[in-house]
């Protein structure tokens, strides 16, 4: 059995064949999902699991140098979008390396995950709690 925090196969896997710069989505429960985009589905009801969770288990396996939000999550969504931005500032403390936020419109932001690896789906239901991470380098 697998050690460490991740023990969803699916994002594992994905998570352990990024290579530099690849992105995938986190996102709440009304995102579309593009056809030709890997689906992991993590939902199973409302609120589970949470957004913060899911980034949570992420980033204690991923490395990132990026994150891309929608402008509107910081407006419509404060107290979620400062979670996630604590977390991010937490992840630069511990990796000393700074990340890269953008923001971009919402309906830019669903255009763009079409270039995720994969989109994880999560059983949020708070408006525009949606991330497209970057994947990092450990060295």
């Amino acid at each position: 059995m697998k050690k460490n925090t991740l023990l969803n196969a699916e994002l594992s896997y994905v998570i352990a064949t990024l290579g530099h710069t690849d992105e995938i989505t986190i996102c709440d429960a009304g995102l579309p999902v593009p056809e030709e985009s890997q689906r992991i589905d993590l939902a199973l009801v409302q609120g589970i699991p949470t957004f913060i969770d899911t980034v949570k288990a992420t980033l204690s396996e991923m490395q990132i140098e990026g994150v891309i939000v929608a402008k509107e999550f910081k407006t419509v969504s404060p107290q979620l979008h400062d979670a996630l931005m604590s977390l991010i500032h937490l992840e630069e403390e511990l990796r000393g390396k700074p990340i890269t936020v953008s923001y971009t419109p919402h309906e830019e932001f669903k255009v763009h995950t079409r270039n995720s690896k994969a989109i994880v789906r999560t059983g949020e239901c708070t408006p525009y709690a949606n991330v497209i991470f970057q994947s990092g380098v450990v060295f």
